[in-house]
């Protein structure tokens, strides 16, 4: 008898820290039952539109938004935003019909998930960063499951018994190119050393402005930068690229091409880009996000440096501290083994396999 095709549902968006997990996800449940059947949802105006059908799944969107705490008139909508949400929800739901529905953080997963619930679908919550946001927070005691990354995040969570500490879910293709390939892929020079700058797909300003200044002076010494400058400061792409400091580009599709040529990385600490970076076991100068909830980010850094796997530059004194971080890394072959090991020490390669499995075990 043929067994009944899986349908699952996945709620991702906002930023790539919980998009790419959700991919990451959909991809092993694929190696374990190729026949599933996706749908990703979204929202049309952020990252998840784009790049989730580029991987060739299912993409709807609903209309929500997240809170902003300062007061913006945009907040004014956000009653209205709720509302739609979960009739839209409700008709997405009712229209696939999923096993299983599945988030991965974000204001977008509180709506879905919450009308899954209601609707008497297993939901799986998954909280990559070390202190929860408030959609999993409020989705905590309704979840069917909840993996996390950080043992320290089940102190805020409203059960214990539904929590299960896998690491965070990172794309196989991260560890699919060779170094040589990513040099080739930005045209670069393979005998200098490289290091690779991002914030994130909106970027980090202070990291950009830090960088005009260091990265023409990591040309002068020989050395070569890949920098994703994210959308917020897409104008400095135009200026930097007369400086002729390797390749600079608003946002980096292939982030794989870019992490196999990477010898330093340089990066703000989300949980998602901590757990690619220790997949790779690439060494790292972390800028963490100051106005992070919690400032988790400051956490997930330091779990980082405490391994001997990462440098720490709070966010204020990134201007004057970066320049001396990168050469020192760069210029010490020792350190960047010490750090590659203890990196690679932290990774949990099968945090997605896991998941996937728990997910395909769920019964509606």
């Amino acid at each position: 008898m043929k067994e009944q095709q899986r349908r699952i549902l996945l709620a991702a968006g906002g930023t790539g820290g919980h998009v790419f997990p959700a991919l990451a996800i959909a991809d092993e449940i694929i190696k374990l039952k190729p026949q599933t059947v996706f749908l990703f949802v979204g929202t049309k105006q952020k990252i998840e539109a784009r790049v989730v059908p580029q991987r060739g799944y299912a993409f709807a969107a609903i209309w929500i938004s997240g809170f902003h705490r300062r007061l913006r008139i945009g907040n004014l909508l956000f009653p209205l935003k709720v509302m739609i949400s979960f009739i839209q929800s409700f008709f997405l739901i009712r229209r696939f019909k999923p096993d299983v529905v599945v988030g991965t953080g974000g204001y977008v997963c509180g709506p879905i998930l919450y009308v899954a619930s209601m609707l008497g679908i297993p939901i799986v919550v998954h909280e990559s960063n070390s202190y929860p946001g408030i959609t999993t927070r409020l989705l905590s005691g309704r979840a069917t499951k909840i993996f996390t990354a950080f043992a320290k995040t089940n102190q805020w969570l409203r059960r214990q018994d539904n929590i299960e500490l896998v690491g965070t879910p990172t794309r196989d293709v991260l560890g699919s190119v060779s170094k040589e390939d990513g040099l080739k892929f930005f045209h670069l020079d393979p005998a200098k050393k490289t290091v690779f700058a991002f914030g994130g797909s909106l970027g980090a300003s202070s990291i950009n402005n830090a960088l005009r200044t260091v990265a023409p002076l990591l040309h002068a010494a020989g050395f070569q930068c890949i920098w994703q400058t994210g959308r917020t400061d897409a104008a400095v792409v135009n200026e930097m690229k007369t400086k002729n400091i390797g390749y600079v580009s608003e946002f980096i599709d292939a982030m794989e091409y870019a992490y196999a040529a990477a010898d330093v990385i340089v990066s703000r600490a989300g949980a998602t880009t901590l757990a690619e970076i220790t997949r790779l076991g690439k060494p790292a100068i972390l800028v963490p996000y100051p106005f992070a909830a919690a400032d988790h980010q400051t956490f997930n850094a330091q779990t980082m440096v405490d391994a001997g796997a990462a440098l720490l530059i709070p966010d204020s004194r990134v201007q004057n501290e970066l320049q001396e971080s990168i050469f020192t890394l760069l210029r010490d072959s020792s350190l960047q083994d010490s750090m590659s090991s203890a990196s690679l020490r932290l990774g949990k390669r099968d945090a997605g396999s896991v998941i996937a499995q728990r997910i395909l075990e769920l019964k509606n």
